[in-house]
């Protein structure tokens, strides 16, 4: 446990972002000129309501993240994993946000701030389903009619979130080009974007895209880390030796980051889709994994700088993970900084380990996390003696909504910890 000495003071949120929105070399706004009057005028909003807190933004929103999405979120001290590791391990329950994930911080403070600026339509896209889920959410609360664009492998693995964006109100786009997954989804609705740019808002998932969007999603989510750090002293005395979370495009890992990257001495790991391999397939164009910050170079990916899967060409490569919300080829500009800068740990877990981390924490805390979530809780357990006394693990969302791939997933494999599953292969 780290010593409470200035604990009680946030992390500078103006600590790295210049004016034109780069980390280092990182991040900018590399996007058509058609997209660039929306850009700018994103941009100003963002300085007048986010920051300056204009026409009392920041207190509505604040507001609405508590009355509709339920914050704060609590922080459990996980007792088994506790004792299993001999350490004292955290759980920050971001699956107890409404809608069972983080994604409702950014989607709820983005829809508010495009009502804000006078937009009349939302138009997101979504991977795994709980941005797009989110975003629906909050577009019906705030009585905003609502598109969500999903790579049509992600709709066949996502089923139940299509069903509840469509319930909530809003139009799902299949995206039928490339493989269909996040990376090809994130294109149309850009595409939607410079289309519509007068009166359409795009809701960004992650800390992804040309500036001001790593910076707002950033600032949204870091209510993570505000309230993580607040509790984790109230709790212990003290700041934790370590913070872990998965990442994927990097939302709720900056978001439980953002707060704690003042704090040298706590050790923040980012914990990345490691996949079935980190090589690359240039033959085929495809990486088996989503560890853009462990493998991946540099290069210009949806409007912004930074760590890319490739190939030597230069070609973005088809990423993969068992979790489809870690499925990115990409990641935050930002979170691509702070390794860089020896500030954050990149580090990665296989297929097998997420899922046997899926089964773990349900069995020992009844916490059925997203395959996301398994991928951090994987690394505790691979790892736990090298986290210090005191480790926050943040459960991002819930798995509800990897049942169906937790079910296809355990069946083909040999996962020690899993139920038995002969049930599930040739049905009763």
């Amino acid at each position: 446990m780290k010593s409470d000495a200035g604990a009680g003071e946030p992390a500078d949120a103006e600590r790295v972002v210049a004016g034109d929105g780069k980390f280092g070399r990182y991040g900018g706004q590399y996007v058509p000129e058609a997209l660039m009057p929306a850009i700018e005028e994103l941009t100003d909003a963002y300085e007048r309501y986010v920051l300056n807190n204009e026409d009392g933004f920041v207190d509505e929103f604040r507001r609405r993240i508590r009355d509709f999405g339920g914050r704060p979120t609590p922080l459990q001290r996980a007792d088994r994993l506790s004792e299993r590791y001999d350490t004292e391990v955290y759980l920050k329950r971001e699956d107890l946000l409404h809608g069972g994930a983080h994604k409702l911080n950014n989607a709820l403070g983005q829809v508010l701030l495009a009502k804000y600026m006078g937009k009349e339509r939302i138009i997101a896209e979504t991977g795994a389903g709980q941005h797009g889920t989110a975003t629906a959410m909050a577009a019906a609360h705030l009585d905003m009619p609502c598109e969500v664009y999903m790579g049509e492998r992600d709709i066949n693995r996502q089923r139940p979130n299509v069903f509840r964006m469509k319930i909530n109100g809003s139009e799902v786009t299949p995206v039928t080009t490339g493989r269909g997954t996040l990376k090809e989804a994130i294109s149309e609705t850009m595409r939607d974007w410079a289309t519509n740019v007068e009166d359409t808002h795009y809701v960004i998932g992650s800390v992804v895209g040309p500036h001001p969007f790593p910076s707002m999603v950033r600032d949204f989510q870091a209510v993570i880390s505000e309230e993580a750090r607040e509790q984790t002293i109230e709790r212990t005395g003290g700041l934790p030796d370590s913070v872990v979370a998965c990442a994927g495009g990097g939302s709720n890992t900056m978001g439980t980051f953002h707060n704690f990257v003042d704090d040298g001495d706590v050790d923040l790991f980012a914990v990345e889709a490691g996949g079935s391999s980190l090589a690359v397939d240039e033959e085929e164009g495809v990486a088996p994994n989503s560890a853009s910050l462990s493998t991946g170079s540099e290069g210009v990916l949806h409007g912004a700088r930074t760590k890319l899967l490739q190939d030597h060409d230069g070609q973005i490569v088809e990423s993969h993970s068992v979790s489809s919300g870690l499925d990115y080829a990409g990641v935050g500009p930002e979170l691509a900084y702070l390794v860089d800068e020896g500030r954050v740990t990149p580090v990665n877990v296989d297929d097998d380990a997420a899922i046997e981390g899926f089964h773990r924490l349900s069995q020992e805390e009844g916490i059925i996390p997203a395959l996301e979530s398994a991928h951090a809780l994987a690394y505790l357990h691979e790892h736990n003696g090298e986290l210090g006394e005191v480790t926050v693990v943040n459960v991002s969302g819930r798995g509800d909504k990897d049942l169906e791939s937790a079910i296809e997933e355990t069946t083909k494999r040999d996962i020690p910890n899993a139920p038995d599953m002969s049930m599930f292969e040739g049905g009763l």
